[in-house]
Protein backbone atom coordinates (compact mmCIF):
# COMPACT_ATOMS: atom_id res chain seq x y z
CA UNK A 1 0.00 0.00 0.00
CA UNK A 2 1.14 3.70 -0.56
CA UNK A 3 2.23 5.73 1.58
CA UNK A 4 1.95 9.34 1.90
CA UNK A 5 4.59 11.77 2.89
CA UNK A 6 5.07 15.19 4.14
CA UNK A 7 7.55 17.44 2.35
CA UNK A 8 8.59 20.43 4.04
CA UNK A 9 10.43 23.17 2.08
CA UNK A 10 13.37 25.05 3.92
CA UNK A 11 11.48 27.08 6.81
CA UNK A 12 14.91 27.69 7.90
CA UNK A 13 15.83 30.70 10.30
CA UNK A 14 17.22 33.07 7.65
CA UNK A 15 13.77 33.36 6.09
CA UNK A 16 12.41 34.73 9.80
CA UNK A 17 12.98 37.84 10.95
CA UNK A 18 16.27 38.89 11.78
CA UNK A 19 17.08 36.34 9.22
CA UNK A 20 18.94 37.33 6.12
CA UNK A 21 16.15 37.10 3.84
CA UNK A 22 12.74 37.55 5.49
CA UNK A 23 9.83 36.38 3.49
CA UNK A 24 6.81 38.19 3.61
CA UNK A 25 3.76 35.77 5.27
CA UNK A 26 6.72 33.57 7.25
CA UNK A 27 5.25 33.71 10.35
CA UNK A 28 1.05 32.36 8.64
CA UNK A 29 3.18 29.63 6.41
CA UNK A 30 5.38 28.37 9.42
CA UNK A 31 2.57 28.29 11.71
CA UNK A 32 0.30 26.26 9.34
CA UNK A 33 3.30 24.25 8.17
CA UNK A 34 3.49 23.27 11.91
CA UNK A 35 -0.06 21.74 12.14
CA UNK A 36 0.31 20.06 9.45
CA UNK A 37 3.23 18.40 11.02
CA UNK A 38 1.46 17.68 13.96
CA UNK A 39 -1.19 16.02 11.88
CA UNK A 40 1.00 13.98 9.83
CA UNK A 41 3.12 12.87 13.69
CA UNK A 42 -0.27 12.02 15.40
CA UNK A 43 -0.92 9.35 12.05
CA UNK A 44 2.93 7.82 11.77
CA UNK A 45 2.80 9.08 8.76
CA UNK A 46 5.96 10.11 7.25
CA UNK A 47 7.44 13.74 7.46
CA UNK A 48 10.87 14.99 5.54
CA UNK A 49 12.44 18.14 6.12
CA UNK A 50 14.25 19.74 3.25
CA UNK A 51 16.89 22.00 4.60
CA UNK A 52 18.99 24.73 2.04
CA UNK A 53 22.29 25.10 2.53
CA UNK A 54 24.21 27.03 -0.11
CA UNK A 55 27.50 25.91 -1.21
CA UNK A 56 29.61 29.08 -1.05
CA UNK A 57 29.87 31.42 2.23
CA UNK A 58 29.41 34.23 -0.07
CA UNK A 59 25.51 33.48 -0.80
CA UNK A 60 23.59 35.86 0.37
CA UNK A 61 21.51 33.50 3.01
CA UNK A 62 21.67 30.01 3.54
CA UNK A 63 25.56 29.75 4.29
CA UNK A 64 27.20 26.48 5.34
CA UNK A 65 26.93 25.83 9.21
CA UNK A 66 25.14 28.82 9.89
CA UNK A 67 22.48 29.69 12.15
CA UNK A 68 20.32 30.73 9.77
CA UNK A 69 20.43 27.50 7.69
CA UNK A 70 18.86 25.96 10.29
CA UNK A 71 15.50 24.85 10.62
CA UNK A 72 13.12 26.65 12.51
CA UNK A 73 12.15 25.87 15.87
CA UNK A 74 8.25 26.38 15.22
CA UNK A 75 8.72 23.33 12.87
CA UNK A 76 11.68 21.41 13.93
CA UNK A 77 12.59 18.00 13.40
CA UNK A 78 11.37 15.49 15.98
CA UNK A 79 14.41 12.51 16.41
CA UNK A 80 13.72 9.88 14.01
CA UNK A 81 12.06 12.65 11.33
CA UNK A 82 13.94 12.59 8.07
CA UNK A 83 16.18 15.98 6.79
CA UNK A 84 17.05 15.88 3.30
CA UNK A 85 20.14 18.57 2.71
CA UNK A 86 20.16 20.25 -0.75
CA UNK A 87 22.38 22.46 -2.32
CA UNK A 88 19.80 23.06 -5.79
CA UNK A 89 16.61 25.07 -5.81
CA UNK A 90 15.20 21.58 -6.56
CA UNK A 91 14.40 19.34 -3.78
CA UNK A 92 15.25 16.28 -5.90
CA UNK A 93 18.24 17.25 -7.75
CA UNK A 94 21.29 15.91 -6.30
CA UNK A 95 19.92 14.44 -3.13
CA UNK A 96 18.60 11.05 -1.78
CA UNK A 97 14.96 12.42 -1.58
CA UNK A 98 13.86 10.28 -4.28
CA UNK A 99 15.45 7.32 -3.04
CA UNK A 100 14.15 7.76 0.31
CA UNK A 101 10.44 7.91 -1.10
CA UNK A 102 10.83 5.17 -2.77
CA UNK A 103 12.20 3.26 0.35
CA UNK A 104 8.98 3.96 2.51
CA UNK A 105 6.60 3.70 -0.73
CA UNK A 106 5.36 7.15 -1.08
CA UNK A 107 3.18 8.16 -3.91
CA UNK A 108 1.18 10.71 -2.34
CA UNK A 109 3.65 13.85 -1.25
CA UNK A 110 1.88 16.92 0.71
CA UNK A 111 4.50 19.89 -0.07
CA UNK A 112 4.83 23.20 1.82
CA UNK A 113 7.68 25.61 2.72
CA UNK A 114 9.46 28.09 1.47
CA UNK A 115 9.94 30.48 -1.29
CA UNK A 116 6.74 30.19 -3.31
CA UNK A 117 8.35 30.78 -6.24
CA UNK A 118 11.73 29.00 -6.14
CA UNK A 119 12.56 25.74 -4.29
CA UNK A 120 8.24 24.82 -3.75
CA UNK A 121 7.69 25.38 -7.41
CA UNK A 122 10.68 23.45 -8.48
CA UNK A 123 10.45 20.83 -6.35
CA UNK A 124 6.13 20.50 -6.96
CA UNK A 125 7.09 20.55 -10.70
CA UNK A 126 10.13 17.86 -10.31
CA UNK A 127 7.68 15.69 -7.75
CA UNK A 128 5.03 15.32 -10.32
CA UNK A 129 7.15 15.15 -13.55
CA UNK A 130 8.61 11.71 -11.69
CA UNK A 131 5.00 10.90 -11.24
CA UNK A 132 3.93 11.68 -7.78
CA UNK A 133 0.50 12.66 -6.58
CA UNK A 134 0.91 16.40 -5.01
CA UNK A 135 -1.14 18.27 -2.80
CA UNK A 136 0.38 21.65 -2.46
CA UNK A 137 -0.73 23.42 1.29
CA UNK A 138 -0.99 26.71 -0.59
CA UNK A 139 -1.28 29.07 2.81
CA UNK A 140 1.25 27.28 4.44
CA UNK A 141 4.06 28.60 1.82
CA UNK A 142 5.90 31.87 1.97
CA UNK A 143 7.51 34.03 -0.96
CA UNK A 144 8.71 37.96 -0.69
CA UNK A 145 8.91 40.96 -3.39
CA UNK A 146 10.42 40.03 -6.69
CA UNK A 147 11.94 42.82 -8.82
CA UNK A 148 12.47 42.33 -12.71
CA UNK A 149 13.58 45.23 -15.49
CA UNK A 150 12.41 47.78 -12.51
CA UNK A 151 9.13 46.71 -11.78
CA UNK A 152 8.58 45.20 -8.11
CA UNK A 153 6.27 42.24 -8.43
CA UNK A 154 4.15 42.25 -4.55
CA UNK A 155 4.99 38.73 -2.45
CA UNK A 156 1.11 38.40 -2.76
CA UNK A 157 1.00 38.88 -6.87
CA UNK A 158 4.03 36.22 -6.98
CA UNK A 159 2.62 33.48 -4.64
CA UNK A 160 -0.79 34.00 -6.51
CA UNK A 161 0.86 33.44 -9.99
CA UNK A 162 2.82 30.37 -9.07
CA UNK A 163 0.13 28.60 -7.17
CA UNK A 164 -1.99 29.29 -10.10
CA UNK A 165 0.45 28.08 -12.42
CA UNK A 166 1.18 25.10 -10.66
CA UNK A 167 -2.36 24.04 -9.80
CA UNK A 168 -3.27 24.14 -13.32
CA UNK A 169 -0.99 20.74 -14.15
CA UNK A 170 1.06 20.00 -10.92
CA UNK A 171 -0.79 20.11 -8.19
CA UNK A 172 -3.71 19.97 -6.29
CA UNK A 173 -3.96 22.89 -4.30
CA UNK A 174 -5.83 23.22 -1.02
CA UNK A 175 -4.86 25.21 1.91
CA UNK A 176 -4.13 23.68 5.46
CA UNK A 177 -8.11 23.73 6.95
CA UNK A 178 -9.39 21.92 4.01
CA UNK A 179 -6.52 19.65 3.90
CA UNK A 180 -6.84 19.02 7.80
CA UNK A 181 -11.03 19.02 7.81
CA UNK A 182 -10.69 15.89 4.89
Amino acid sequence: MSQKALIIIDLQKDYFPGGKWELDEIGKASENAARLIKSFRAKNDLVIHVRHEFVSDSSPFFNPGSVGAAIHDKVKPIPGELVVLKNQVNSFQETNLKEILTQNNVQDLVICGAMSHMCVDATTRAATDLKYECTLIHDACATRDLEFNGIVVPSRQVHAAHMAALSFAYANLVSTDEFLNA
